[in-house]
């Protein structure tokens, strides 16, 4: 089985080439890669010619326009990149018979309540990323396609920079630290979703009847000064330099940053569907977390 994964240095999609190996040859692109199958979403009609010629049984886009902020000041951008380039995606996977594994938000959400969002309850952006992710998604749907559509939230990676790291830096220069505490979600690893995708994909391979939008994010919910706290806690149990203290971590609501875009209040993501068709047992988002900050740390 051929398999061609887009945006393979992305969070998720370095996991990915590590979690699709067991499933056959993996054909990993990005925008940098040499030669005429460079994936650069920037230029979405060129992506058909890449598939065309890799004429891959499953397609597993990991590339987006992530940059939330950002998006506002370039929505042509980001357009293209989360809503055109995913359209020529599903339209080439179509006329292959081919898979589509394609990953979005819950900002396709407008962050109201308290209750988890499920797969089909009533989307509403508050921003040019989340709308622009929401036209991905419709198009993939429309197109046809067999495909796997999964909406996740705060998704972070040993590899690179995450909130994580950021608060752990801050914490050993600062005496107090303001995080925002009107946002729930769960954090949720890349190498649990690459995981879970894979999973997925070799059920749906033997089970079409499976195709559709599924919630992935791990067990359990939190604010992110709550995530702070847990880091920065882990990190001075472990014998970290930290100079805040453990009550000079003040939580603050989202007003006090503000921001080009509008961040969703509620992130929660109901994972009952994924885990009743998939089999699945989805793990406390604190296990995650703890992991990473382990292979971090020591």
């Amino acid at each position: 089985m051929k398999i061609l994964l887009l945006g393979k240095n992305g969070q998720v999609g370095w996991e990915l080439q590590r979690a699709l190996a067991p499933l056959g040859e993996v054909i990993a692109l990005d925008r940098h890669s040499p030669g005429h199958l460079r994936a650069d979403f920037a230029e979405p009609e060129s992506l058909a010619a890449v598939v065309r010629a890799i004429a891959p049984h499953i397609i597993v886009n990991a590339a987006a326009h992530t940059a939330v902020d950002k998006a506002e000041s370039e929505p042509a951008l980001a357009q293209a990149v989360n809503a055109t380039a995913p359209a020529v995606l599903a339209r080439e996977a179509h006329a292959l018979g081919a898979w589509l594994l394609h990953y979005s938000t819950d900002y396709v959400f407008d962050g109201s309540g308290s209750e988890p969002w499920a797969e089909g309850s009533p989307t509403g952006p508050l921003s040019v990323y989340g709308r622009t992710k929401l036209e991905g998604e419709n198009a993939i749907h429309a197109s046809g396609c067999h495909h796997l559509l999964l909406r996740t939230s705060w998704v972070y990676a040993t590899r690179g920079n995450n909130f994580a790291k950021t608060m752990l830096r801050l914490a050993k220069e600062r005496d107090r630290l303001t995080v925002i505490n009107d946002q729930t979600g769960a954090p949720t690893g890349a190498d649990l979703l690459a995981d879970v995708s894979a999973h997925m994909l070799r059920t749906a391979v033997q089970t079409p009847q499976v195709q559709g939008t599924y919630h992935v994010a791990a067990e359990g919910e939190t604010t992110w000064h709550g995530y702070a706290r847990h880091v920065i806690e882990f990190a001075r149990a472990l014998g970290q330099p930290i100079t805040v203290p453990a009550g000079a971590i003040e939580a603050v609501p989202t007003s006090a940053f503000p921001t080009p875009a509008r961040r969703p209040g509620n992130s929660r993501m109901n994972t009952q569907k994924l885990r009743t068709t998939f089999g699945l047992s989805l793990p406390p988002w604190q296990s995650g977390v703890e992991r990473m900050l382990t292979e971090v740390l020591t």
